[in-house]
């Protein structure tokens, strides 16, 4: 069995990683400039395989230092990483090098069985003599917040699919496989910025069918059906060209109203710019503008429309696009739904009992009542105890009162 081509193919040199030049600088001078750095440890973060790890054992061979690497998948709690990484950051090399501590998948650190463990790494890497360098994929996940304080946080961006279309000629060229070029530009603009899971792809297209054309892509058609909302938020908000993000959520397990609410939620944390955000939001009007019309008149046709302004339109609302790391997060509209009923059926609860007792309509209660003592609760606490035993609420119903007492949805 043939090695694999994420092993045989990969960078020799720091120079092979493509599309990551300004994370590499920057990585590159913490490392010349440790001594001077105020934060003793560096997150690495981005999409998974964007070349973070590869980064910081490419840059350990180029500067001849001594590379120690811990995956945090493999030592779950606070004792196990202090005994495999406590020697390792406080004592020299045996050789007389320095060294580079690479703590892989920090943000694989969860569960019971991790109690400790990332408190133990960020308090270990904060007396470190030694850069350490750690990677994960979200670095705003809450649990990562200890070590995110202490830690100089280093953005790697999803490589275009241009950059992975031409990694993957190479590789074809020096294996000797037929490939057509549409072909690997299809595989590149489906891996959602995974360079080794294109190069995997790549690997087992061609030990299939021994050539890679377009015909033999649909194989994997099946897997690629499982991607994820995230890469295809990727796909709108990340490239430029409307082609991609055209088809960004042609393979994802979501509705188009749901994908619509996704890019809605987190539109402005992408386009931080107003003229791209205006544009953006004038695209996604005009979605929902055509979407009214298929309600309306049933034209079914719209639906195209709906699909390219949602997508391809808000991909080209941007002048450029952000090369910050955003955290994407799903729509809040169910939740927002959720609370307001239950707010809702808690006013209700009260009008009906308050209607009981003065003799009036719950609607009365609720436009006249309701907004009347919640008001007295609140400036009049005192009151509060004798208001509740004439109508029998019930000490949650006062506080409920008490807290909507601004709140105008009440009123």
């Amino acid at each position: 069995m043939s090695s694999p081509w994420t092993v045989t193919h990969k960078p020799s040199d720091i120079s092979g990683i493509k599309g990551q030049e300004t994370a590499l600088a920057e990585l590159r001078k913490y490392i010349e400039t440790y001594k001077l750095q105020k934060k003793k440890s560096v997150l690495l973060h981005g999409p998974s395989g964007c070349g973070k790890t590869l980064a910081a054992s490419l840059l350990a061979k180029q500067y001849a230092l001594e590379l120690i690497e811990l995956n945090a998948s493999d030592e779950r709690n606070a004792s196990s990483i202090e005994a495999v990484l406590g020697p390792a950051l406080k004592q020299r090399s045996l050789f007389f090098k320095g060294k580079i501590i690479l703590i892989d998948e920090v943000d694989g650190l969860s569960g019971r069985d991790d109690r400790g463990g990332l408190g133990a790494v960020a308090k270990l890497a904060e007396d470190s003599i030694f850069p350490v360098i750690m990677t994960c994929q979200d670095p705003y996940d809450d649990k990562l917040s200890s070590i995110r304080s202490k830690a100089l946080m280093i953005p790697f961006t999803t490589p275009d699919h241009k950059i992975i279309t031409e990694i993957l000629k190479e590789i074809c060229a020096k294996e000797g496989v037929p490939a057509e070029e549409s072909a690997l530009r299809t595989i590149a603009r489906r891996c959602g910025g995974d360079i080794r899971s294109a190069i995997t792809d790549t690997q087992t297209i061609s030990q299939i069918h021994k050539r890679i054309t377009e015909k033999e892509t649909a194989g994997l058609e099946e897997r690629w059906r499982t991607e994820s909302v995230i890469n295809a938020l990727i796909k709108v908000f990340k490239n430029s060209d409307p082609q991609i993000a055209l088809t960004a959520f042609d393979n994802v397990n979501e509705d188009l109203d749901g994908c619509i609410r996704w890019i809605d939620e987190n539109l402005p944390k992408e386009y931080t710019d107003p003229s791209d955000l205006e544009r953006a939001y004038e695209a996604l009007s005009m979605s929902d503008v055509f979407k009214g019309r298929i309600m309306r008149w049933q034209y079914w046709r719209f639906l195209v429309y709906v699909n390219a302004l949602a997508t391809a339109g808000v991909a080209a609302a941007k002048t450029k696009r952000s090369p910050g790391f955003v955290q994407y997060s799903q729509d809040q509209r169910g939740l927002r739904i959720w609370r307001n009923n239950m707010k809702y059926q808690k006013r209700k609860g009260i009008a009906q009992k308050i209607a009981e007792g003065t003799h009036c309509s719950k609607r009365r209660a609720i436009l006249d009542t309701v907004p009347y003592l919640a008001t007295m609760m609140a400036k009049r606490p005192d009151w509060a105890q004798s208001i509740a035993e004439e109508y029998h609420l019930d000490p949650e119903e006062v506080e409920w009162l008490k807290r909507t007492s601004q709140d105008s949805s009440v009123k």
